[in-house]
């Protein structure tokens, strides 16, 4: 059985391991046990409430709770950042466009350019998603990203309005990143794995030293590079299109590095803020067979503490004010018949608004 809880310092170890798995472009799960170290510290701060809410780094693993030999082990993670750019500077692409006009010569151009910006600074990241190859099955990796959005939903005063998400940028078979090779590589002189290294590190001071602060012309890129622009990681499409269904969009801002596109929505529009439901949980034992119980779909479940947060995956009927666990459920969450819980649909459903 698996089960989504709060992260805790003695989870280091599978993080590195995940990290190292991960392999460059993921800036937030780099394998350096000082900087995991310190993140969990700081996860262990949000969940308790000692730090300000700004400051606080949500990070959630999926364990195995069984069977005996792999009970305890770490099949992923995900985090939310209750807040960029407030401690170190939170740099983008904005995507703009200049015109060009000349009446005498009829001539009329519209170029694409790209501003560095912090335009984002202040918003609530979603970010750190990972699962390890051999968990990557069934719904366990629907089930790890949309997690995200039914702790928003329950704890909707702790985030800012504004959500965003960096998805992982292009990058070709040798693990080349064409925008940066196009781009980044003429201000840095430096192997694009070394750049993401030392941002994941918070070493950003050289981004304002060495980037131009003028607005740089699309057209003058190489077609390599243009072709990128807004473009996931192939191992990133899936996770897009799962932030998408959630209600998070496109509007033009990219990383600076891999122009990777950057998500975004509103807290209040999320899937999740709209249509999850504060049920009682009841201890049963659910109907097993599917076809005698047609309304019921697969469903997240979670407790409401913030202190010991928990979430599983199971079946029940959506919309329903009570909801039946198991007794094993009921132990994932750390709950008792009558405790409230949220519910979500894993899918988003046809009656669903918009």
């Amino acid at each position: 059985m698996l089960v989504i809880r709060s992260s805790r310092l003695t989870d280091l170890d599978a993080l590195m391991e995940m990290a190292r798995q991960a392999g460059s472009g993921m800036t937030t799960l780099k394998p350096d046990p000082e900087m995991l170290g310190q993140r969990l510290a700081t996860s262990e701060a949000s969940f308790a409430e000692t730090i300000a809410p700004e400051k606080r780094d949500y990070m959630f693993v999926l364990e195995h709770t069984g069977p005996a030999g792999e009970a305890g082990s770490i099949a992923g993670v995900c985090a939310i950042k209750g807040a960029v750019g407030l401690t170190e500077p939170f740099y983008n692409y904005r995507i703009g466009t200049l015109v060009h006009c000349s009446r005498e010569l009829n001539v009329f151009t519209r170029m694409e350019t790209l501003y560095l910006s912090n335009d984002l600074t202040g918003s609530t990241e979603l970010c750190s998603l990972f699962l390890l190859p051999q968990y990557r099955a069934g719904f366990n990796g629907k089930w790890l990203s949309k997690s995200r959005f039914l702790f928003i939903a329950q704890f909707q005063h702790l985030f800012t309005e504004k959500i965003i998400a960096e998805m992982r940028g292009y990058q070709d078979e040798a693990g080349d990143s064409p925008f940066y090779e196009g781009l980044g590589r003429h201000f840095f002189k430096m192997d694009f794995n070394h750049v993401d290294g030392l941002t994941a590190i918070g070493k950003k001071s050289f981004i304002a030293e060495l980037m131009p602060r003028q607005p740089l012309y699309v057209d003058y890129l190489p077609q390599s590079a243009i072709d990128v622009i807004g473009k996931v990681h192939t191992s990133t499409q899936p996770a897009r299109r799962l932030l998408e269904q959630e209600g998070m969009h496109y509007e033009g801002y990219v990383d600076i590095f891999d122009a990777g596109p950057v998500l975004q929505g509103r807290v209040s529009e999320l899937r999740a803020v709209r249509d999850s439901v504060l049920a009682v949980a009841a201890e049963g034992l659910p109907v097993e067979d599917h076809d005698a119980a047609p309304d019921t779909e697969h469903m997240l479940v979670s407790n409401t503490r913030l202190g010991d947060f928990r979430m599983i995956l199971t079946r029940a009927v959506p919309g329903a004010t009570s909801v039946v666990l198991k007794p094993e459920e009921l132990a994932q969450l750390g709950c008792s018949a009558g405790d409230n819980v949220r519910t979500l649909t894993l899918n988003t459903r046809k009656t669903s608004h918009g």
